[in-house]
């Protein structure tokens, strides 16, 4: 009888510590997973756009790694903490020197999220007039 009575306690404890837990994860929300620049001149030269990333979680979010998926793209971020309800950023910068034609790219984000990792997308048409 003691060892139902602990064996059902145990459980009772990893439940609640997992519950526990998933209120207290940080939950990464983005305004778009996608940006479209549209037509870009080869010649004016490389292309930003920023992403907003807003922690709603009740913990603080840390993007731990971010991940451009070929070497004409490169991500920079916010590598501080980003507390319960404030926002940050995960800027995209496109390379569209000799890569005429459409282009879709992707940056793989990391963090303590809820959602462990997340893909963004840039995409657009290089031109050479």
């Amino acid at each position: 009888m003691k060892r139902i009575l602990f064996v059902f306690g145990l459980m009772m404890l990893t439940v609640s510590m997992a519950s526990a837990q998933q209120k207290e994860a940080s939950i990464a929300v983005l305004e778009s997973e996608v940006h479209d620049f549209g037509d870009i001149d080869a010649k004016a030269g490389p292309v930003t756009h920023t992403f907003k990333i807003k922690n709603e979680g009740e913990v603080a979010l840390v993007v731990t790694k971010v991940v451009a998926s070929c070497g004409c793209t490169s991500p920079d971020w916010t590598k501080e903490p980003i507390a319960s309800g404030k926002t940050g950023e995960i800027k995209v910068t496109f390379n569209p020197e000799n890569r005429p034609g459409p282009f879709t790219k992707t940056v793989s984000v990391y963090s303590n999220g809820k959602t462990g990792s997340y893909v963004l997308t840039i995409k657009g048409n290089v031109t050479t007039n």
